[in-house]
């Protein structure tokens, strides 16, 4: 890697962690620049505006939580779903425990989202895009008849969904709850109490 590329990446990885320390309205370029060890005029060089750099560390984000929900439908079977299914839980789980800093920088985004429908928009595609890949697995469930047909199948996957998405929040607010406990209690909940109904 270049010193360009390296620069690039001390950047990005600077930014992260102001924004989610300080927050986008509180950090400028000068103090992003500084922290790298560049002058302000360089940072232009990567960056134009301190929204540019907003943009493109969300632009990130946004392809790392849709990576989050990936299943290789070829490994389920009947006798190993829940336990794949548990894993995309706790795979979440473990990964915002390791990042302190996920949690709150997405927090920001949500609040910049609230003032600007650009970040609106594709926060509400995220979140289609969860409810979907939930209810396409749970879907496959049925298939493999892990699920009974008549389950509510939405229903159950968005369930799954809204706390997969939720855990984070709690997460953040600093709430120490057994996390894995409660994901392996819904999917239990889901994939048992959808067999009985």
């Amino acid at each position: 890697m270049g010193n360009r590329e390296q620069t690039f990446q001390k950047i990005l990885e600077v930014a992260y962690v102001m924004f989610a320390e300080k927050g986008f309205e509180k950090t400028s370029l000068a103090m992003i620049a500084a922290e790298v060890g560049i002058s302000k005029p360089a940072i232009y060089y990567y960056f134009q505006s301190k929204d540019q750099l907003i943009s493109f560390l969300f632009e990130e984000l946004y392809k790392e939580i849709q990576y989050d929900i990936v299943v290789d439908y070829k490994e389920l079977s009947p006798s190993n779903f829940i336990e794949k299914l548990l894993k995309i839980g706790y795979k979440s789980i473990d990964e915002q425990d390791k990042d302190p800093y996920f949690n709150k920088i997405f927090s920001q985004y949500l609040l910049l989202a609230a003032r600007d429908d650009h970040y609106m928009q594709q926060l509400l595609e995220l979140q289609s895009d969860y409810l979907a890949r939930f209810y396409d697995i749970l879907q496959y469930a049925v298939q493999l008849e892990v699920l009974d047909e008549s389950a509510n199948i939405e229903a159950k996957a968005h369930l799954l969904a809204m706390l997969y998405d939720n855990i984070g929040n709690f997460m953040l607010t600093g709430s120490q709850l057994n996390y894995k406990a409660i994901w392996r209690e819904a999917v239990h909940s889901v994939i048992q109490g959808g067999k009985d109904e």
